[in-house]
């Protein structure tokens, strides 16, 4: 959301091959606010609307529809940076179309996409870490720390009021406003004046580095510290004696014909398991996008976080004995 607001400011203080004045303004608004959005989401219209084609005339592989992912944001950031428009907006634009336009999005397309920005995040991380991050030291002195540790602050105290209608507890509030962002945005926003030439945009590069370098030591370092002193250390547990009756194993015969490495149950056996009176619960553990998307659910289903499943099944009060037949698909 602060993209507008920098690209604004490089345009007023005007880079080396741009002329200042309201012509350039308007045009930078217009690409800015209306290019980018607009080109955005007929990229990722006509992209899902040639992928619903593909699905019911050929068929895709997941593996190939998460891949699309990647392919239309890079068609949308070059369709509008091509006419002037900014790619980055029209990068958001292009997802917001396809998460409307498309109910039966596949998880992998979300996963793959997931994965991809944290793998060049990461990235990002290891190549303006080890090369000019390391700038920040050349301009640290009192003023650029006093700096850096306002702007990490007013970040903290303008963030935790509008975290109040989420639900969240004080403590949680806290955390999620001293921590915050990533530095990663800060840095590639101020790369934008850098690379366009804006005057003094250099040193305004490493006082970022400095802010960065000290929200490294803040919140890496300090907070974490401090949350690992206050959070008590768990005792390890006493092994559990061994009971003086070992119950032998229970045999169902509803699956004693079955493969015992194939983990998967059929449609039969649960049929089986349930004529017969054994204990059975239908896990439901599809992605929230599945779940909620398609509307069908399996009678009877618990529902269960397929990212916590064991601390869901312990809420649901699951019985250990039944038999727990997991539905993912």
């Amino acid at each position: 959301m602060l993209l507008p607001i920098v690209v604004i400011a490089m345009i007023e203080l005007g880079g080396s091959n741009a002329a200042v004045g309201p012509r350039a303004l308007t045009h930078s608004l217009v690409g800015l606010f209306l290019l980018g959005p607009l080109l955005g989401a007929a990229v990722g219209w006509i992209g899902i609307t040639a992928l619903g084609w593909a699905r019911r005339h050929m068929g895709v592989r997941r593996d190939y529809e998460s891949l699309y992912a990647l392919g239309l944001a890079f068609a949308a950031f070059a369709a509008a940076e091509s006419v002037g428009g900014s790619g980055f907006v029209a990068a958001f634009g292009a997802g917001i179309m396809i998460d409307a336009a498309d109910p039966e999005l596949c998880d992998c397309f979300m996963e793959y996409g997931e994965a991809t920005a944290e793998m060049f995040l990461l990235l990002t991380f290891v190549a303006l870490g080890t090369t000019l991050i390391w700038s920040g030291f050349d301009v640290m002195h009192w003023r650029t720390l006093v700096f850096a540790a306002l702007a990490l602050g007013v970040r903290s105290v303008v963030l935790y009021p509008m975290l109040g209608g989420l639900g969240l507890a004080a403590r949680d509030r806290a955390l999620i406003a001293l921590l915050g962002p990533r530095g990663l945005s800060s840095l590639l926003l101020v790369l934008l004046p850098v690379f366009a030439g804006v005057s003094g945009a250099e040193g305004l590069f490493a006082v970022v580095c400095v802010v960065v370098l000290l929200s490294l030591v803040i919140h890496g370092g300090g907070i974490a510290l401090y949350l690992g002193a206050r959070t008590p250390r768990r005792a390890a547990p006493a092994p559990a004696a061994a009971p003086a009756d070992t119950p032998a194993p229970v045999s169902t015969p509803a699956l004693a014909a079955r493969d015992d490495d194939d983990p998967r149950l059929t449609l039969d056996e649960l049929a089986r398991l349930r004529a017969r009176g054994e204990p059975l619960v239908i896990a439901d553990a599809r992605k929230d996008a599945a779940y909620y998307g398609d509307g069908l659910k399996a009678e009877g289903a618990v529902r269960i976080d397929p990212e916590e499943p064991v601390e869901d099944a312990e809420a649901h009060r699951l019985p250990r004995e039944a038999t727990i037949a997991v539905y993912c698909a």
